[in-house]
């Protein structure tokens, strides 16, 4: 009996430290693999995301601006080697040197 105590509670401390590993704090999981003209119009700015610390994709996340104004941005992720997603990234960075 104490064996088996033993056991199942190894057995919740590995589940455990393996949910505690896979808290995403603020990473993309996935990719959009394309997003609607009227979205890509209200992009405010992106940022990249790397495959170091927490995050285990390469991913480019857009911020884009909710309507009205004084709500919360939301954000979308895409992949970085997508050309839909580059020429977003060229737009922006235009817009910004102006």
């Amino acid at each position: 009996m104490k064996s088996q105590a033993l056991l199942l509670l190894l057995v919740l401390s590995c589940m455990y430290l393996c949910l505690a590993q896979g808290s995403y704090g603020n990473c993309c999981l996935g990719y959009r693999h394309a997003l609607a003209e009227r979205v890509k119009k209200n992009i405010e700015s992106y940022r990249m995301q790397e495959t170091d610390g927490d995050c285990n994709i390469r991913a480019v996340v857009f911020m884009i601006k909710k309507k009205p104004s004084h709500a919360k941005q939301w954000t979308r992720c895409a992949n970085p080697d997508e050309p839909w997603v580059q020429k977003v990234i060229e737009k922006l960075n235009m817009r910004r040197q102006k």
